[in-house]
């Protein structure tokens, strides 16, 4: 009896220590550099979130925030390498949208979105734009679905790749607006918007930062953005769902911690995201990005993220391309 009332009082003593090391951790977090890895080339978007964030969080923090570029396999590479990081939050994912239609995408995926990241912050929304060449006479989404109508698989539309998130949104809209297209892939949005300048394509979902300077000059037509509510980017541009199309969808910026991370560390990165989001550089950088602040808390980021990945599957499915 002496002894395992002596065991029990060793496990409380381990138990009290282990919890007092835990919260000391996440009181002096963060201890060392923090490494923010980015799935893409440096200059792209998402870098430049990250290294904005980067800045910020160095400044408010006492510490270093390094931004590590891992491009490849539309971010999938970045992901496996934090997904299997030590959960104490020094090494973060910087990331967003494209990280829900990979798993989304390829089944034989080393991680899953959901299990093995917890959600810190989603930074920012970047609408894209419905556009159309303007040889092609249509001047409303109306027009435009009345004419695909009429020539079922005649016209063609440009997207980033098989499986980006401009494809799985005309994937959808097609769904909705019973329509039907010809898809033509790029491994980027200048390459389609080239082929959409020259009339090689007659429209596409493009991020709002691509084509806005096209539609301001006259070369393209803007009949929609793809998000919600208007965005700041084209606020006299309608939605989809002002005419009709039920359907929204937009390319977001986040950051991603392993799962497992201690909640004080995920809090404490948070609040500091949401002051960043609202500092001068962010507003600079978000309005020459055509960006749309978010912000908000980490159960937040959670829901939109559980939304955004049954819309996505939807999209997923009805193209045909899981693997």
């Amino acid at each position: 009896m002496r002894s395992i009332k002596l065991a029990a009082v060793v496990a409380a003593i381990l138990l009290a220590a282990a919890m007092g090391n835990s919260a000391k951790a996440q009181s002096d977090y963060p201890n060392r550099p923090v490494h923010i890895v980015v799935g893409f080339v440096p200059g792209s978007s998402t870098d430049i979130i990250a290294r904005m964030m980067a800045s910020e969080w160095s400044r408010q923090l006492g510490q270093q925030f390094v931004v590590e570029n891992r491009p490849g396999a539309a971010s999938a590479i970045a992901a496996d390498q934090v997904a299997r990081s030590p959960q104490d939050g020094h090494t973060l994912l910087a990331g967003g949208t494209v990280n829900l239609s990979t798993g989304l995408l390829n089944s034989k995926q080393s991680f899953d979105i959901e299990r093995d990241f917890t959600p810190v912050i989603l930074i920012a929304g970047q609408p894209m734009i419905l556009t159309v060449h303007p040889g092609l006479r249509v001047s409303s989404v109306a027009e435009l679905i009345a004419l695909a109508k009429s020539k079922p698989g005649e016209l063609s539309y440009g997207s980033t790749g098989i499986g980006a998130i401009p494809h799985l949104l005309t994937e959808l809209f097609q769904l909705r607006t019973g329509t039907k297209m010809v898809h033509v892939p790029y491994q980027g949005s200048p390459q389609a918007v080239t082929d959409l300048l020259a009339g090689r394509i007659q429209l596409m979902f493009s991020p709002a930062s691509a084509v806005l300077p096209h539609i301001q000059a006259g070369t393209l037509k803007a009949l929609a953005v793809s998000t919600a509510t208007r965005s700041s980017a084209a606020p006299d541009l309608v939605t989809l769902r002002e005419v009709g199309v039920d359907l929204d969808g937009s390319l977001w910026f986040s950051i991603w911690a392993p799962s497992g991370t201690p909640r004080g560390t995920i809090d404490k990165l948070s609040r500091g995201g949401n002051a960043a989001i609202k500092g001068a550089e962010a507003q600079a950088i978000f309005a020459a990005q055509g960006f749309d602040a978010i912000g908000g808390s980490p159960e937040e980021f959670a829901r939109i993220q559980s939304e955004e990945l049954t819309k996505w599957k939807s999209a997923v499915e009805a193209a045909g391309l899981r693997k």
